[in-house]
């Protein structure tokens, strides 16, 4: 890749116009134009200039690898979401082919007399969610709430816990907890 098309490709990663970069180092926009279409060839110290209004170094323009740069995920609709529950407890997991991902973000799902199970859940971190339709009895250590629609929860995952859907209706839940 040469000098301009490089150039065009970090100023457009970066979201910058080439007027805007050009203000950013009092140069006109037609300099910009004119080094990205390769019409002129800059010097070290005009290219380093014009490097520091995006601002990247001089070693890190030409050693930057765009071939191994895969844009990131930001939007993960219904359909890519993997279905991580059981037991008539769906658990749609966001952002799931994220590398390292640091939590779990969960639409959760119980149907009527849905649970997770007749063991108490028990795991490091801690977790949080609000309730957005239904009802469910939660159970953390020996204290049983009912939360209903608007209702949050926040607690030790350390602490034994279980969800169970005691209602005629299902039970929508968005929660996060750390990745595990």
């Amino acid at each position: 890749m040469d000098i301009g098309e490089r150039l065009k490709a970090i100023r457009q990663m970066k979201g910058l116009s080439q007027r805007e970069l050009a203000k950013r180092v009092g140069v006109t926009n037609s300099t910009i134009s004119m080094i990205e279409k390769n019409s002129v060839s800059p010097s070290v110290s005009s290219l380093k200039k014009v490097l520091s209004g995006i601002p990247i170094s001089i070693g890190d323009f030409f050693t930057l690898d765009f071939e191994s740069m895969e844009p990131e995920s930001v939007v993960f609709r219904a359909d890519e979401m993997p279905d991580i529950g059981a037991n008539n407890v769906s658990l749609k997991l966001v952002g799931a082919n994220v590398k390292g991902r640091s939590m779990d973000l969960l639409h959760e799902s119980y149907d009527p007399g849905a649970d997770t199970g007749p063991e108490m859940l028990q795991h490091p971190g801690e977790e949080g969610g609000i309730v957005i339709s239904g009802e469910i009895e939660l159970t953390v250590g020996f204290q049983i709430f009912h939360l209903k629609p608007g209702d949050g929860y926040y607690f030790n995952s350390n602490r034994p816990h279980r969800f169970r859907n005691v209602s005629d209706e299902a039970c929508r839940i968005f929660s996060a907890n750390p990745s595990i």
